[in-house]
């Protein structure tokens, strides 16, 4: 018979790893989970926090997951394996419809292109009616598509769509299998090799400031509701970082490409096809609704691509007031 001495002793072994994955550092640091996808608006941040030591500056320890895309992301935010992440402009129907929050707007996405082939006959937008076009479904790519047809009067049921992933539509569109492509740099480099007449027919920045394609930072809907003191740290780690990046660019593709144990020429430019706003300008906007704006209008696309059925208030899933008071504090 084990004495009751043992039998206390055996418990409290099994009782401390279960108690150091729920805590952080000895130093008393809060331990959160954070999700990212390895390019430069995805991780520029994290590269930026890491160098300058941004997360132990807030109480803060990171245990960093990298993930292909952000609808992964938000599915592991829901499943609460996961407590915050990044998401594109692409999957930002996912906290529309209830799934996440938006903590803090991102950089804004100014890669994406309606691209054709030089002679194809294809003038404008509205020559598109009835043509074969190469788009990843429930991208940024799709959306600029959907914006530019509804601009020139037609809808998608007007040309052929063809759904592919992106490096399918990189290899289609070179071997000229679709009359155009909506697709996104640097992807469109890629497409220059092999075809470098190729015209642009319209870009993300035709739609700005009206439409705007932000990445955000987002979070499982239990943390900002239960642990507001946590997600206000996260934000100013955001804050901090994203305004480093705003003032030093190029060093912030270097820093993203060593982060990343990536060639440094991968990264070069990336900043070209980015808007990278400071957190005054961010918290202007916020403040003034432009933020939420944005918002509004990717949910608007969404319901016409049938992602949501309807466009609710960017007030229910946008933490303006938090994203705000984090840069006031």
């Amino acid at each position: 018979m084990k004495s009751p001495l043992r039998v206390a002793a055996a418990a409290l072994v099994l009782l401390l790893p279960l108690t150091g994955c729920s805590s952080g550092d000895d130093d008393g640091s809060k331990a959160v989970r954070f999700g990212y996808i390895a390019d430069f608006s995805g991780a520029a941040v994290l590269a930026v926090a890491d160098e300058q030591d941004l997360w132990a500056k807030h109480g803060l320890k990171p245990d960093l997951k990298v993930f292909t895309n952000g609808p992964l992301q938000v599915q592991a935010l829901g499943a609460g394996d996961l407590d915050f992440g990044y998401i594109g402009s692409g999957a930002a129907w996912l906290p529309a419809s209830g799934k996440a929050k938006i903590i803090a707007p991102n950089m804004l996405g100014i890669a994406d292109r309606v691209i054709t082939h030089a002679g194809s006959g294809i003038k404008g937008i509205a020559d598109l009616k009835g043509k074969k076009i190469g788009v990843p479904e429930g991208t940024s790519g799709d959306m600029i598509l959907q914006l530019a047809l509804k601009q020139a009067g037609l809808t998608i049921k007007d040309v052929q769509k063809v759904n592919m992933d992106p490096s399918t539509v990189v290899t289609a569109f070179s071997a000229k299998q679709v009359d155009a492509a909506a697709i996104w740099y640097p992807l469109i480099d890629n497409i220059k090799k092999n075809v470098p007449d190729l015209v642009e027919l319209t870009k993300s920045e035709d739609f700005y400031p009206q439409v705007s394609f932000p990445s955000s930072f987002v979070a499982r809907n239990e943390i900002v509701k239960d642990d507001p003191a946590t997600t206000t740290k996260v934000i100013k780690v955001i804050q901090e970082a994203d305004d480093w990046i705003a003032a030093h660019t190029a060093e912030a593709e270097q820093l993203t490409a060593t982060f990343l144990k990536a060639p440094a020429e991968r990264f070069e430019g990336a900043s070209a096809v980015t808007r990278i706003l400071p957190t005054s300008e961010l918290t202007k906007l916020a403040g003034d609704g432009t933020v939420g704006g944005w918002y509004k209008n990717l949910a608007d696309v969404f319901v016409g691509m049938g992602k949501i059925t309807e466009s609710p208030d960017p007030g229910t899933y946008f933490t303006a007031d938090l994203y705000r008071n984090a840069a006031s504090g």
